[in-house]
């Protein structure tokens, strides 16, 4: 009551000047706390604070609906395969394009799909956060490039001795996405795959790939540009070794004869047993030709890779339209293993092998079994020489 008296007694002046001092208290304690909150933003923006506060939103468009329109953007200068014949199982990339194309994977978008800041997993290295505070943002991006076969053919050799080149970045481990795993969907396989910066190459093996009936068209509904690497061996070869590997896990196994052959005479090949199955490469090489065409796939000498790393790993970064910076110095041969190794890696920096199982030694096989084995493949390994243009001169 009394305020009421107070306030009917005021004049209108009074009033008036009343009401000017209480906007210019409310302007002044606005303008002062919005200073106040720029400057902290200010603070927070030239501090590492930043980047746990601001969750990486960059990323690449997924490729599942628009594959057409790769196509159109994508760099396809890379180099097809060499055509040889003869003893030489492979021969020079014919591109002369020998300096890293920065726009490789222009044709990506960036969206504000969110993903985990590199801080917070495997590859939040010191040079990426260097990077980040540079304005650079590492980001997950589906593969540019699969190693897509073939088993114990040297897609593990193949795969540490790109990695040595600073623009191209994979995958740890097989992610199986295409045959085990495609149910989860693109995100998901975006996820497992490495963190890049803009020019870098994404890149992710899985063996089994190649064999998979239903994988050629699930990559190209990811992206129908993908780059295919494949690496294959004398297919006789290859089917010893990838008994051996199954044999020092299973200590019961039977003999290799007993299990390439049926009936136990060596007539009769089993080509419903996997070691042998997988040498045919023809048939499916046909499946992924039906979807690709040959200037996206690169094929690798398993057994050159072994003799000359160097020569093999040029060709890789021709074909990936790479500066050929991995190059002899990287690489010395181990006598004892049969292998080679490398002075020094991504991951490491002293000398190293790439493991015990590299340079297995194989059990002895029955001269008669291998000369029959070499028999049947002869007429499959033709089909391959055509399909590829290239002479591989298996046995």
């Amino acid at each position: 009551m009394l305020i009421n008296i107070w306030f009917n007694n005021l004049s209108s002046r009074a009033l008036a000047i009343a009401l000017v001092l209480c906007v210019v208290v409310v302007y002044f304690s606005y303008s002062f706390n919005a200073c106040l909150f720029a400057s902290i933003s200010r603070t927070l923006q030239k501090s590492n604070l930043r980047n746990f506060l601001a969750p990486l939103t960059v990323t690449r468009t997924d490729n599942a609906t628009t594959t057409n329109n790769n196509n159109n953007n994508r760099n396809n200068n890379a180099s097809n395969n060499s055509r040889g014949s003869g003893n030489n199982t492979s021969t020079t990339s014919s591109s002369n394009n020998n300096t890293h194309n920065t726009n490789f994977s222009s044709n990506y978008n960036i969206n504000n799909i969110s993903v985990d800041s590199p801080l917070t997993g495997h590859d939040g290295a010191p040079k990426y956060q260097l990077l980040r505070q540079q304005g650079l943002r590492p980001s997950r991006h589906l593969p540019d490039t699969l190693i897509i076969g073939v088993k114990k053919s040297g897609t593990r050799a193949l795969l540490e001795f790109i990695r040595l080149h600073p623009d191209v970045r994979s995958a740890g481990s097989e992610v199986h996405f295409f045959d085990r795993h495609y149910q989860r969907g693109l995100r998901w396989y975006r996820h497992h795959m490495p963190y890049t910066i803009e020019g870098q190459i994404t890149m992710e093996k899985t063996p089994s790939y190649f064999v998979t009936k239903e994988v050629p068209q699930r990559v190209y509904h990811m992206n129908t540009a993908t780059k295919l690497l494949i690496v294959v061996r004398d297919p006789v070869t290859r089917a010893i070794s990838d008994y051996t590997q199954a044999a020092s896990k299973k200590t019961d196994m039977k003999r290799f004869e007993e299990l390439a052959f049926v009936n136990g005479s060596y007539s009769v090949v089993d080509t419903n047993w996997g070691p042998i199955k997988i040498g045919v490469y023809a048939r499916y090489l046909e499946r992924w030709l039906l979807y690709f065409p040959l200037s996206q796939l690169l094929f690798i000498s398993g057994e050159r890779l072994i003799i000359d790393p160097a020569y093999e790993i040029g060709r890789v970064q021709d074909f990936l339209g790479l500066k050929r910076v991995v190059t002899e110095k990287h690489f010395y041969f181990n006598a004892t293993k049969g292998f080679p190794c490398l002075f020094k890696s991504e991951a490491r920096s002293t000398p190293h092998c790439l493991g015990k199982t590299k340079g297995r030694n194989h059990p002895h096989i029955d001269t008669n079994a291998i000369e029959r084995l070499r028999e049947f493949y002869r007429p499959f390994n033709n089909k391959f020489y055509q399909l590829t243009g290239i002479n591989f001169a298996w046995p």
